[in-house]
């Protein structure tokens, strides 16, 4: 009975330290919380009126709505519930009315690098589905995501990567990035049970591998055809690669070591594309956890309150501010762990 006892004691305040150790990791420094408060208030107030978001000049549409709901999910928001409940729907429907017989999420007339916007649609809509409560909404998601998927399979090209438009709109022209955000949108149709032919995955899997040099130790090329490692492809490779459950023990950790190298260093911005890299590059640091993410967390997350503009948003990039406002708002809510796709 005694040991018993013991063993109930022993069992209780177990619980109670891992009950400790969440709570304080649920903490939020007050900086932080303010600017992503500021940041989401500017990010809701900018949404147009027909639901969606854009880029300087009125550019990218598809992509920017994609990119500012998924922000605006992290917080916590669905489609029913939370603060930016009515603007997540619009979002939504914006997509929805987006999404083509031949399944692109987007209108190539007007996008020139529709891809983009595809892929993060996919993202975007495929973390909706899996909180949707509305039966009517849950079977309209599940028909464009499936439609999307086979665009996905057909735009793809025959070396395994996808380029800015289509592989027939693009005579066949492949690079990284774009491969990247096509398997990430895939993996969370996937994860949400969308069915997503493995070939596809692997084709793009072998790509990602083609386009990278000595193993990953050189990091990944823009394309097959060359460019040279990049860190921001690479850093987005790693992410790209950890969706997809490949966790190889050789090619992934070397493109850590290369990523470590060139990305240690936040002020190093001699390869461009410092939030697009850090927007992929910080999703890895996170499902790594442990003490270097602690040191990483801390380091960006001081940069990127110090970098908010009074209004709330990030104008830093050319793309421009609702771009850089919601990835940032993306790295400053991970710990948050709301979105599957991100949780470790």
């Amino acid at each position: 009975m005694k040991n018993g006892c013991k063993l109930i004691v022993v069992l209780l305040a177990s619980l109670l330290l891992i009950h400790a150790v969440e709570a304080a990791a649920d903490v939020q420094d007050p900086d932080v919380k303010r600017a992503v408060d500021r940041g989401l208030q500017w990010l809701a107030t900018h949404q147009s009126r027909l639901g969606h978001w854009a880029a300087n000049d009125s550019r990218y549409p598809t992509a920017m709505t994609g990119l500012s709901g998924i922000a605006l999910l992290c917080e916590g928001s669905t489609t029913t519930q939370g603060e930016y409940a009515a603007n997540v729907r619009r979002a939504v429907d914006y997509l929805v009315s987006r999404s083509r017989t031949n399944g692109l999420i987007g209108d190539p007339t007007r996008d020139d690098r529709y891809t983009y916007g595809h892929g993060f649609s996919m993202l975007f809509l495929s973390q909706v589905l899996g909180e949707e409560e509305d039966i009517d909404r849950r079977e309209q998601l599940v028909d464009v995501l499936t439609r999307a998927v086979v665009f996905c399979g057909r735009a793809q090209t025959k070396d395994g990567g996808w380029g800015y438009v289509s592989a027939k709109d693009g005579a066949g022209f492949d690079e990284g990035s774009t491969t990247i955000t096509q398997v990430q949108g895939l993996r969370g149709c996937r994860n949400a049970g969308i069915p997503v032919p493995s070939e596809i995955i692997d084709k793009a899997i072998s790509y990602i591998r083609k386009c990278s040099l000595q193993e990953g130790l050189g990091g990944v090329q823009y394309n097959i055809r060359g460019g040279g490692g990049r860190p921001a492809i690479s850093a987005a490779a790693i992410a790209c690669l950890f969706n997809a459950g490949e966790y190889d023990s050789v090619y992934v950790p070397n493109l850590l070591k290369y990523c470590r190298k060139n990305l240690s260093d936040l002020g190093n911005q001699r390869f461009g594309h410092w939030h697009y890299t850090h927007y992929y590059y910080s999703q890895v640091r996170y499902r790594e956890a442990g003490k270097e993410w602690q040191e990483y967390r801390d380091k960006i997350y001081a940069r990127l309150v110090a970098e908010a503009s009074p209004d709330g948003s990030w104008s830093q990039g050319y793309i421009g501010p609702v771009y850089t406002t919601a990835m940032n708002l993306t790295i400053l809510q991970l710990e948050k762990g709301t979105l599957p796709i991100y949780q470790r």
